[in-house]
């Protein structure tokens, strides 16, 4: 090297370059292939010393215990709305442009659990904004009661399972809801209404435990301690308009037992 100019230097540098040399890492060449002194430990032989012998496995987290945990310090309505918008275990967050908490009067005495936000709800950060939510609104109407009522004794909440948007409104894993099911929970125990409206198989599934809503439907249960009538979900109506009329017979249902009946 010392008996070659600085051209050749230059010239072998940059056919270096070319070769795809990008950096110097050592000032010493290496035989890479000379064998060493002492062959490697097998990885049984390192594990039994208690040595790393690759990388460390990653614990999984108990989201749905982590939930819980953040579900039950919210004493307010609010804080549960921060508390599940700083939950970071559920997947679907990372898609989402909103999380959707909820609408209407927190003291109505109706609570309508939905299933999950659509294409419009994710962008308006609100529950049953789309066609589906516009149909909803006018059955409420129907029967004089509204999320926008003036009188509590009137209005409704609405909330749903999940918070945020599953892609291409696919139907919610049951991990999904096992996880956010504590936030629900939480959500109905603080809101504390009359009855639960559970729009939806998803609902059903998530709060009775089993689905088919065209048989749940009509009937009235118990869901987390409250009397809750399943119904069928507005986008459901939206597809079948041969269901409204058991819609309309549901809404009566539901009318009757706000004023006294059983």
């Amino acid at each position: 090297m010392e008996s070659m100019d600085h051209y050749a230097l230059r010239a072998l540098l940059e056919w270096q370059v070319e070769l795809g040399a990008t950096e110097a890492i050592c000032e010493a060449p290496i035989n890479r292939y000379e064998i060493p002194d002492k062959p490697p430990k097998p990885a049984a032989e390192a594990a039994a010393k208690g040595e790393a012998t690759g990388p460390v496995p990653v614990q999984k987290v108990d989201a749905s215990g982590i939930a819980r945990a953040d579900a039950a310090k919210a004493g307010s309505l609010e804080a549960l709305a921060e508390a599940i918008a700083a939950f970071d275990h559920c997947d679907l967050k990372r898609g989402a442009r909103n999380t959707v908490f909820s609408d209407g009067n927190p003291a109505a005495r109706v609570m309508i659990v939905g299933e999950a936000p659509g294409r419009d709800e994710d962008m308006q950060g609100k529950p049953f904004v789309g066609r589906a939510g516009q149909l909803l609104d006018r059955m409420l109407d129907a029967i004089g009661m509204g999320r926008a009522h003036p009188d509590a004794l009137q209005s409704v909440y609405i909330t749903n399972i999940l918070p945020w948007r599953p892609p291409q409104n696919r139907d919610p894993t049951p991990e999904e809801i096992g996880m956010m099911l504590p936030f629900v929970a939480r959500h109905v125990q603080l809101a504390d209404p009359d009855v639960l409206v559970l729009m939806g198989n998803i609902s059903c599934l998530a709060l009775l435990g089993r689905k088919g809503i065209t048989r749940l439907r009509g009937t009235w249960t118990e869901a987390l301690g409250k009397p809750a009538l399943p119904m069928f979900h507005p986008a459901y109506l939206l597809r079948n308009s041969h269901a409204k009329r058991d819609a309309w017979h549901d809404l009566l249902m539901l009318q009757h037992r706000l004023r006294g009946g059983e």
